[in-house]
């Protein structure tokens, strides 16, 4: 018996890094996914973005627990297609219990040519995304009585503008994920009522290909001040995937069934600092 069996969980950003391992750590308890991902480069983000090889990779993995997953190609930033695949993945897997805000970006050390489309980029992926993640499902929860669980994944930026530089995108990034706490804290007013409770991650820096990559692992070396104000408190560099998925396992299962509202950090002390 998985703590999910039963669930279906609409997880944005899931080709791959801590979207992907939420996919697979659910579906280990018993979920079905709906996954959905861009898919394709954003100009103002340096790094290469995520590719159908890797939704596909995601889905074999799913697959390969017994579970089923929905895959499709959307943008967080526009409504009208992220709700057309949160329906598509509901006809095929049923209705969904479990909504997890993760897609985001990042532009630490990327090149700024329009520091104005840089800011707005990070906004919309970071904080409108998930206002149409959380605001095209959440309806449906209601009108179903069966409650549910959603957690939005923010950062340690989110609690503190610790670690940030002079660029736009670095400003928009801990605005965004200082705005995902209070997108959490309204819906979990408006939510936990219907039995549908609300949480934030707050993750220090995760390895994945959005932190492990030459864009950003150059820039922190060409600007050491910027990664000693970032340090943890413990004596880790980076966390895993699977750290930050564990801590919304117990979020969205019976384990959890009575915290909502709550803006949890998994930083190895970086608050703390």
């Amino acid at each position: 018996m998985g703590k999910l069996d039963g669930k279906v969980a609409f997880i944005t950003g899931a080709a791959r890094g801590q979207g992907r391992s939420h996919a697979i750590r659910l579906a280990q308890e018993g979920a079905d996914v709906i996954a959905v991902d861009w898919l394709q480069d954003i100009a103002t983000v340096d790094y290469p973005m995520s590719r159908q090889s890797d939704m596909d990779e995601t889905a074999k993995q799913v697959e390969a627990l017994d579970r089923r997953i929905h895959t499709t190609k959307a943008d967080v930033r526009d409504f009208a297609a992220l709700q057309d695949a949160y329906k598509a993945g509901v006809a095929e897997l049923g209705p969904v219990d479990i909504i997890l805000g993760n897609a985001g970006i990042c532009q630490l050390g990327s090149k700024e040519p329009d520091p104005v489309q840089s800011f707005t980029d990070v906004v919309g992926v970071n904080l409108i995304g998930v206002w149409n993640t959380v605001y095209v499902a959440a309806q449906d929860m209601i009108d179903r009585g069966a409650g549910g669980a959603i957690v939005l994944t923010s950062s340690t930026q989110g609690l503190t503008g610790r670690g940030t530089d002079g660029s736009a995108g670095t400003h928009g990034y801990a605005a965004a994920k200082h705005g995902v706490v209070g997108l959490m804290r309204s819906f979990a007013n408006w939510l936990s009522p219907h039995g549908i409770r609300v949480n934030t991650v707050h993750p220090t820096g995760v390895a994945t290909p959005m932190v492990e990559n030459d864009v950003v692992g150059r820039y922190l070396e060409e600007n050491p001040q910027v990664a000693q104000m970032a340090a943890n408190l413990m004596p880790v560099g980076l966390t895993e995937p699977v750290d930050i998925s564990n801590a919304i396992l117990y979020l969205v299962s019976d384990d959890g069934r009575y915290v909502t509202g709550v803006t949890l950090p998994v930083d190895a002390g970086f608050n703390a600092r």
